[in-house]
């Protein structure tokens, strides 16, 4: 799955507009920013256009008014494309174990097919530069979505997946069964999620918030993120304004 973030440095008005026509694209235009995000749901609502003046929307899900803080206090020089690709599918995506920040889930022969049909999808568009994390499933990934262009990869441990401690490597249903308590919070009220001490969820939320510094004062207009479930759905939360508890 690939999502494309456009960052505008000044704001503009707009109306909303629904539609379930195809093609299967999620699109949501704010006053600062525009998502689009590939669904394979063909009665998938397709929101076009978000008012800034309209604060709540889809059942008070989003603030988009939030949308508008910027995330540095400072203006951009010009307008950033962001697309963010989650890795292929992982050895430990398909014995079912929880992966956190583990870096001996590699690529599956699927999940290499599935970073080469990304690669031909994607490869007449420009990118100036490619971000991702370090972490073995997503390096590699972003290493078969960039083979052919000329700027090296760059690799940014704020891209990395929370860490989850003793539950990495635990298939998920021994994970639940051992740690029941802990295991139901992480999947039920991420937010509120605690394993030794620390919130994992809410520490994704600060390191998405680095990694967009990082990103979008990159000189360049386009920009292609290759990470994880989790900080991707950070990522897009930040640039909404949307806390962990969404």
């Amino acid at each position: 799955m690939s999502n494309t973030l456009v960052f505008n440095p000044f704001f503009s008005n707009s109306i909303i507009k629904e539609s379930r026509k195809p093609p299967k694209i999620i699109s949501c235009s704010g006053p600062s920013l525009r998502i689009l995000c590939s669904s394979s749901a063909p009665d998938q609502f397709v929101a076009t256009e978000i008012s800034r003046n309209n604060a709540s929307l889809t059942g008070s899900a989003y603030d988009f008014d939030r949308a508008t803080t910027s995330l540095s206090q400072k203006l951009l020089s010009s307008p950033k494309k962001v697309t963010i690709v989650r890795h292929g599918l992982s050895t430990w995506n398909k014995e079912g174990r929880v992966q956190g920040s583990s870096d001996l889930s590699v690529l599956t022969e699927a999940g290499i097919a599935q970073a080469e049909r990304c690669r031909a999808a994607l490869i007449e568009t420009h990118f100036d530069k490619c971000f991702s994390s370090p972490i073995s499933r997503a390096k590699s990934t972003a290493e078969i979505l960039w083979q052919g262009r000329e700027e090296p990869l760059v690799f940014l441990d704020s891209l990395k997946e929370a860490h989850l401690y003793h539950l990495e490597g635990m298939k998920n249903v021994d994970a639940r069964k051992k740690y029941p308590k802990e295991f139901d919070q992480w999947r039920e009220d991420p937010s509120n999620f605690c394993i030794n001490g620390i919130y994992p969820t809410r520490k994704l939320w600060e390191t998405a918030r680095e990694a967009w510094l990082e990103i979008l004062f990159t000189p360049g207009e386009n920009f292609l993120v290759v990470t994880h479930k989790s900080i991707l759905r950070a990522l897009i939360c930040t640039a909404l304004g949307l806390g962990p508890e969404r």
